[in-house]
């Protein structure tokens, strides 16, 4: 079977299982989706939507979170991995929306990866999620299925971005990258399937009789 046509048969597959994804992370502007996707590197969303009501009950806009400080802001999200440097790149970042941004949320890669604790994944996440600008998010989930169903030889997160997006029409970027996470939390985990387990597997690679090793990120 030939990449482009594991793609589509992926496509297919993840469009009747999830045909109109969520988003993971509560959320209810370009804001507050900022600030749950910072919070959410190395920590599970679950924990994440934990937290986040008392923070933006408090600091839902950029002038409060840096009024709350980042004293305050570790206070309440100590829970999470990465505490103390997720408050200070917090404050830091809500001082600089409103001083260089009005307030705002910026909309361009370049001006979201420039702010603290924002890196590309981050900034792809904003982009589509909350601006509709095409992009794939390329988080864990997606960098071990892209392998194990011969998508991406996985040497990078951004060799993975970079074949996905050359696999798959730029309209169904920002709905697949959600579909790839469901699917990789409820049938295709790290543990649960080695490649040769769940049902997308088993169809693209029928004949496959070791597992696969992915090169984690």
């Amino acid at each position: 079977m030939l990449k482009k046509e594991r793609a589509t048969i992926v496509l297919e597959r993840l469009n009747t299982l999830y045909p109109d994804p969520p988003i993971p992370l509560d959320h209810t502007d370009e804001f507050t989706l900022l600030v749950a996707v910072l919070l959410s590197a190395q920590c599970t969303d679950k924990k994440v939507n934990e937290i986040t009501p008392e923070l933006f009950s408090v600091a839902g806009t950029p002038s409060k979170m840096r009024e709350l400080g980042e004293d305050g802001i570790l206070e309440i999200i100590r829970p999470l991995g990465l505490s103390k440097q997720k408050a200070k790149a917090l404050a830091k970042l809500s001082g600089m929306l409103i001083d260089l941004h009005e307030g705002r949320v910026p909309s361009t890669f370049e001006e979201l990866e420039a702010l603290p604790g924002v890196g590309h994944k981050t900034a792809s996440v904003v982009m589509s999620q909350a601006f509709g600008f095409p992009a794939f998010p390329v988080d864990t989930h997606i960098h071990r299925l892209a392998q194990r169903w011969g998508l991406s030889s996985g040497k990078s997160v951004v060799q993975t971005e970079r074949d996905l997006k050359q696999l798959f029409p730029e309209e169904t970027w920002n709905k697949l990258h959600l579909q790839i996470i469901f699917y990789g939390r409820e049938f295709c985990t790290a543990r649960a399937c080695d490649g040769r387990v769940c049902d997308l597997c088993r169809e693209l690679y029928p004949n496959r009789r070791k597992p696969v090793t992915w090169n984690k990120p």
